[in-house]
């Protein structure tokens, strides 16, 4: 009985050991959960609070770089400011889809924000609920509802830039096709977080000719899609010349806010993107520190800001193009992305 009594109490033992460690196991993934949540909302508030910050160096370095004092690079902020104090005017032409626009193209870069590296290499709680070719459509809604609101009122300004627009949209669509399959490609996957591992190790896929190619293309991409020079000038106002501001005219207020902030994001997120998947995927968190996932804000803001640098020179350097030249523009990024993945193919 002294032996079946012991042989049943080591039973035991083992029973509650390996309990124990089952609950304890299941606690520290139920914390890492969180804290991969938690950092999930970190970005989309980095995101939130210095696309307007990085739109006003941008603002800035135009500016300075054609000798001009230009304005504050918080300048943003204060118009942001500005117009949520002010009253919000609303067409009696127009529908709901006027008045969901602003929230629907202000949300779109922030779900974006949850599915790429903006301040960790390493995939957080929501990375693997879409890939890159998802991020690009989340995107595209914002610009899509944009058009339709640019429709919906009775300012003929509107639908003309919303038609422009939509022709610009055309032409980069292909060109975003072949960019993520030729990512697929090269990474096998078009998961943001596995791509940028795969263009770091080993380093030699840096200086890969396809890889350079490609940074290249979205490079030229990012121009078109953010209504920059050569394509479109953010800073003019001539409304038979706008194509991407043309589509807010319509909007006072709240609602001119929301455009306006939501235009910034878009920006923020396709340099994140170009940056820490692409191009630089360096200084970002590699451990699940608070401390490190902060440290990587001030280097991503850096990155940026010398990413923002080279926008502004191809900017100064060129003038604007006539409407049926942005074909040719666009043309020559999917000729440079069909080249980087014949190279790629070539050397599989």
């Amino acid at each position: 009985m002294g032996a079946v009594h012991v042989a049943y109490s080591r039973t035991d033992r083992k029973t509650r050991t390996k309990s124990t460690g089952e609950s304890s196991a299941g606690e520290r993934g139920g914390c890492a959960v969180i804290v991969h949540l938690l950092y999930n909302v970190l970005q989309a508030l980095v995101v939130l609070l210095f696309a307007p910050l990085m739109t006003g160096i941008s603002a800035k370095l135009k500016e300075r770089l054609q000798s001009h004092r230009g304005p504050s690079v918080f300048q943003p902020y204060y118009d942001l400011w500005k117009l949520f104090h002010k009253d919000e005017i609303v067409s009696h032409e127009s529908t709901w889809i006027f008045r969901v626009t602003p929230y629907v193209v202000f949300v779109a870069p922030l779900f974006v924000a949850l599915l790429i590296p903006v301040l960790t290499d390493y995939p957080l709680f929501f990375a693997f609920m879409g890939d890159m070719l998802g991020g690009g459509f989340i995107l595209a809604l914002g610009g899509f509802f944009a058009t339709l609101a640019a429709i919906d009122t009775a300012n003929p300004y509107g639908p003309m830039g919303a038609s422009r627009t939509r022709m610009v949209g055309f032409l980069a669509e292909p060109v975003f096709m072949i960019v993520f399959f030729t990512v697929s490609v090269v990474a096998g996957s078009t998961i943001p977080y596995i791509v940028q591992q795969r263009w770091v190790h080993p380093p030699a896929n840096f200086f890969d000719p396809a890889h350079v190619l490609l940074m290249i293309a979205f490079f030229m991409l990012i121009l078109a899609e953010t209504g920059r020079l050569p394509v479109d000038n953010p800073s003019g106002h001539f409304e038979l010349a706008m194509i991407d501001e043309s589509k807010g005219l319509e909007y006072s207020g709240r609602g001119a806010a929301l455009m306006k902030w939501g235009s910034a994001m878009k920006f923020f997120v396709l340099l994140c993107i170009f940056l820490n998947v692409l191009v630089a995927p360096w200084g970002l968190a590699s451990s699940q520190n608070l401390a490190a996932v902060l440290a990587a804000v001030p280097l991503v803001l850096l990155k940026m800001v010398l990413c923002i640098l080279a926008l502004v020179g191809v900017e100064s350097s060129f003038a604007k193009l006539r409407l049926f030249r942005i074909t040719e523009f666009l043309g020559a990024a999917f000729v440079v992305c069909v080249a980087a993945l014949l190279i790629r193919l070539m050397e599989l």
